[in-house]
């Protein structure tokens, strides 16, 4: 019997989905609207499963995320997007992990919801125009139009370095272990002196309610954290897939996400908000 060509291709469904929506919540709520559609659809007519898929997921995740555009205006402080645990395995995948780490969905929220559609179906999976024309309701010359200026927009914020998986693990791991033992002349030597603190509480936990910037002021945020609430637990785990951190803290946990750059970390994302931190127990599977 061969297999439904949806069962097939959620991961890459689901993956798609969270590309375009920064949260894992979302992206579930998306896959399964786009499963009921398939479910209604004769399947006799469609011809690339595969492609008819992915243009379903792409309308169903426009329509959310023009909703949820509307709602993150008033989120309570910064928003990021929701952190993923994953395996190892996505960082050999160059492209993907670099699309779906914390710090190019965190670019990807300053695009328009079209915009940010076109680039992840074209950069990321290399859909042909005419397909993203069709699942974006555009001509395709209007869709080449949108991705040359997505990627121009991404291309001025997105992180200019890239570094070897070695390198990553190896500065997350000082990080980490100087947050562990309090080692703060360790933490700022760690950290370039422009670094930038992003952390979303949502009003559920507390949380710096602005970007906080340069390493001084960062390093006292963080000393002043770990006084009021020691963390009980400090790990090193994958997530959206690089090496990041997991802090435990009073039965509250706490993602630390790093981008670094030329050996020292440039941007800090912590995520704090409960109700992000739900998929922290099994590695969720992102492909392409």
């Amino acid at each position: 019997m061969t297999e439904d060509p949806f069962v097939v291709h959620r991961s890459l469904l689901f993956t798609v989905a969270y590309e375009m929506l920064g949260s894992a919540t979302d992206a579930e709520d998306v896959v399964q609207e786009s499963w009921l559609r398939w479910d209604g659809v004769e399947r006799s007519g469609v011809r690339d499963p595969r492609a008819y898929l992915v243009r379903v997921v792409t309308r169903q995740a426009l329509n959310r995320l023009r909703t949820l555009s509307r709602s993150r205006e008033d989120y309570v402080g910064e928003w990021l997007p929701e952190p993923l645990l994953t395996s190892p395995d996505v960082a050999e995948d160059v492209e993907l992990a670099e699309s779906v780490s914390i710090a190019m969905l965190t670019v990807l929220e300053t695009l328009g919801p079209v915009e940010r559609a076109v680039f992840v179906l074209r950069e990321v999976f290399e859909v042909p125009y005419g397909e993203i024309a069709e699942a974006t309701d555009r001509s395709a010359a209007a869709v080449r139009q949108i991705a040359r200026r997505a990627r121009e927009h991404v291309a001025a914020r997105r992180p200019r370095v890239r570094v070897s998986g070695a390198e990553q693990q190896a500065v997350v791991e000082r990080f980490m272990d100087a947050l562990r033992t309090g080692r703060m002349q360790e933490l700022m030597e760690v950290m370039a002196p422009d670094v930038v603190l992003i952390a979303d509480g949502g009003g559920l936990a507390p949380a710096a309610p602005a970007p906080v910037h340069g390493a001084g002021r960062v390093a006292k945020v963080l000393e002043r954290v770990n006084r009021v609430a020691p963390a009980s637990e400090v790990t090193t785990v994958w997530l959206n897939g690089a090496p990041a951190g997991r802090v435990e803290s009073d039965g509250e946990a706490a993602t630390v996400s790093l981008l670094v750059e030329h050996g020292r970390v440039t941007r800090i994302y912590v995520v704090r908000n409960p109700q992000k931190l739900t998929r922290l127990d099994e590695p969720s599977e992102l492909v392409r």
